[in-house]
């Protein structure tokens, strides 16, 4: 289900039973001549309409903005970078409002500077964010102290299930480090990033634009496939399937 398309009593009846809502984090970022700005965000909404094919999650709008730094290239048209500390005040108050309005299954899947499910920018501020959110939440509804009252004495019993506060909001990379592996190869706007997104979104990549590159990250795009793009989708989905529930 997507978010925008739903009636409140529908809203209502997921948030009950706890439904995933899942948040595709990305940016528009320079891609090279050959694929969208909108790349790291496109293959999160490709891969997650795959998954909500097969498994109840509630898809919210993503947030396109992002951490994109100046990395890859300095300043030019299509690429926004916003700043990590700004951005986590952004990811602060969405999660704020899910989780103050019930919300306790949260995720937010990211896909930019992921290898190896490395601590980047921008996954470090959502984690800030939502470690801010839950603390701030279990302190305004249980109190200063309420990790170490005994109605926490089973903390460690219940840790990493649902009745776990942090585990309200995970915040997960659109491709875990064993399925980067598993993929054949991770990289940015060359063969294997732009397989994903032929694989999930064709009309967003035109090999012919290649001649154009002349970035080293670039050069292998013109080696890319559907095919390969669909072995990586599978790769993700089986991924997917197991980190969000």
């Amino acid at each position: 289900m997507q978010l925008i398309d739903m009636f409140y009593d529908q809203i209502e009846d997921t948030v009950k039973r706890r439904i995933p809502y899942v948040i595709p984090v990305g940016t528009l970022e320079y891609h090279a001549h050959h694929a969208s700005c909108g790349t790291d965000t496109l293959v999160i909404t490709g891969c997650l309409r795959e998954l909500e094919k097969e498994k109840e999650i509630v898809i919210c709008p993503p947030i396109w903005y992002g951490v994109a730094s100046y990395a890859v290239c300095g300043p030019r048209p299509g690429h926004f970078h916003v700043d990590e500390d700004t951005f986590a005040d952004y990811v602060y108050c969405i999660l704020k409002s899910m989780i103050y309005g019930g919300h306790k299954n949260i995720y937010l899947v990211a896909h930019h500077q992921t290898e190896q499910d490395a601590l980047m920018p921008m996954t470090i501020a959502c984690h800030k964010a939502a470690k801010k959110v839950t603390m701030e939440y279990m302190e305004d509804t249980l109190g200063k102290g309420w990790w170490g009252s005994d109605s926490y004495a089973d903390y460690y019993e219940n840790l990493g299930t649902g009745d776990d506060p942090f585990s309200y909001i995970k915040v997960i990379s659109l491709i875990g480090k064993d399925a980067q592996i598993k993929c054949g190869g991770f990289d940015h706007a060359g063969k294997w990033e732009t397989s994903l997104l032929m694989g999930t979104w064709l009309e967003k990549v035109d090999l012919k634009r290649c001649s154009q590159n002349t970035e080293w990250f670039a050069e292998s795009a013109k080696e890319a496939s559907v095919e390969t793009g669909k072995h990586m989708l599978e790769c993700t989905l089986e991924w997917l399937r197991k980190a969000i529930v």
